[in-house]
Order: structure tokens, then sequence, then C-alpha cells
């Protein structure tokens, strides 16, 4: 489903049958503008989604943006600017709204989670704990808050997770087996030091290290070559990632930047003209 379909159904959801309160009040076509106004700092994401909302419901209408996709915007601040029939912008309100906030508020998350690892070599991963439907969008809302998007589904690459690993007896069965259908680069979960030797000595190039804790972690990386990427994943909160950084792991994946985002808080305020 693209964004176009996607705000269709949502438009759609909210207005099954019209916007029945605005109908009512029987109200002739008026001209007027609108603010965008942070009601919190945030990082913008969903700007897109928000103009093809107010556009598929009044046409005419023109935003001028004050910010663009992945600034940081303060408190306060007036994100952008609305002009034409506001009859039609007010049935487009709440749907455009609930795109800009919700992927704002992952891009803001994935901010703060960039910020702690500052100064370390270590980035910040996506996973595919997205809402169904939406994942190209917050995945894309990871990026403008500076995380980096994992694999974006299936498809994308091979990762070996515990389940395969239990369906084929081990990690070691496992990567044969896929290497006998693939050539593809292959990543492997692992939950402890002999599970991580077991996958080195398979020449795996790419380990996820799952649910460790840093003692773990630092032993693990203390026996993981230099030319092994590795990623850390499992109870990555605000608190503990800097430190998980500063151990060298090359990525922290976070579920929680899509999956656990709080919507950005942002209002718009109506100037009806006479």
């Amino acid at each position: 489903m693209n964004s176009y379909e996607l705000i269709r159904a949502a438009i759609k959801e909210d207005m099954p049958h019209g916007d029945i309160t605005t109908e009512s009040l029987a109200l002739k076509p008026r001209q007027g503008r609108a603010r965008l106004i942070a009601k919190e700092d945030l990082v913008l994401s969903g700007s897109s989604l928000l103009e093809q909302s107010m556009q598929l419901l009044e046409p005419n209408c023109l935003i001028k943006w004050h910010f663009e996709e992945g600034d940081s915007v303060l408190k306060g601040q007036i994100i952008c600017t609305i002009e034409g029939d506001l009859v039609q912008i007010l049935k487009a309100e709440r749907v455009a709204l609930n795109f800009l906030g919700h992927l704002s508020g992952i891009a803001t998350l994935t901010r703060r989670f960039v910020k702690k690892v500052e100064g370390t070599q270590t980035q910040i991963l996506d996973t595919r704990k997205t809402t169904p439907g939406f994942r190209e969008l917050e995945k894309c809302a990871v990026t403008h808050g500076g995380g980096k998007n994992h694999r974006m589904n299936l498809s994308a690459s091979i990762l070996i997770k515990d389940n395969h690993i239990s369906v084929m007896g081990g990690i070691s069965k496992a990567i044969t087996r896929v290497r006998e259908h693939s050539a593809l680069p292959i990543e492997v979960e692992t939950r402890n030091l002999d599970e991580v030797k077991e996958a080195l000595s398979m020449n795996a190039k790419h380990l996820l290290l799952d649910n460790m804790d840093n003692e773990m972690l630092k032993q693990a990386l203390a026996i993981i070559p230099a030319d092994v990427m590795t990623e850390a994943s499992g109870n990555m909160t605000l608190d503990r990632v800097q430190s998980v950084a500063q151990l060298g792991v090359t990525f922290i994946s976070v579920g929680a930047l899509t999956h656990s985002a709080p919507c950005a808080d942002v209002s718009l305020i109506f100037s009806w003209e006479d």
C-alpha cells in the first residue's frame, strides 16, 4: 500500500459517511489560515503525509513549511502554515496530525538514542517491529532521527535466528544449509559465548549478540575478530545504550524506536476569516 492509498483508507476510516458534525453546521467554504504548532520539542517527520492528507480534501490549499524533515523543532515553534478552505482542512485535520505525530514521535525517540551514542563508532538500527502497513514510513522516520535501517523485510537479507537454529539442530547446521542455497551474506543470532564461538568457527561475518548483559558482551567482543560486524540487541534502553556503545559494538538494534515511540504533540490552530 503506497502513501496515497494509506491516506485514502485513513480518511475513509475517519469519515465513512462524511463529517456529520461539520456538515450539519452547513458551512460554506471559508478561506483562512491554520498554523501547525509544536507543543513539545520534536524531530519532524511525516510532512508529506500531512500535506497529502490536506490536499486530498482541499486540493487548492497552500502549505508553507518552516522546517524540513529531520530538523529539530522547539516547543512553541510554527512548523508550517496552511492556507485554504478551512472547512475542508478541518475535516482532514485529525488524519493529517495522526500521521505527522506518529512519525515525528519515532524520529524524536530515535534522535534521543542517537545522541546517547555520540562519540562512539556505534550506529543505532531499527527492527521489523513496525505497525503493519506502515513499515516504510516508520523506517523512513528512523532515518530522519539519525538512525539506520536494518533489513526492510524478510526478503532483504539473511538473518539466522533462534528458531531457525533450533529447527536445524544448531548454528553450524543452519549456516551450512543456508550456504547450500544462497551466496548472500549471513547474520547469525547468538545468545552466549559458546554460540559466538560456534558462529565464528563457521566464518560468520555478522553476529547478533542477543540479550547479553554488558559483561557477556565485553567477553564476546574480546574474542570476535575486527572484521566481524557485531550487533547488540535486547533490552536496549536510553539508560543503557551509551555503556553498550562504549564496549565497541558495530550496531545496537532497538525495537522500541518503532513499537514504543510516543506520538509527538502538535496542534493545528485555525484563523477563520470573516
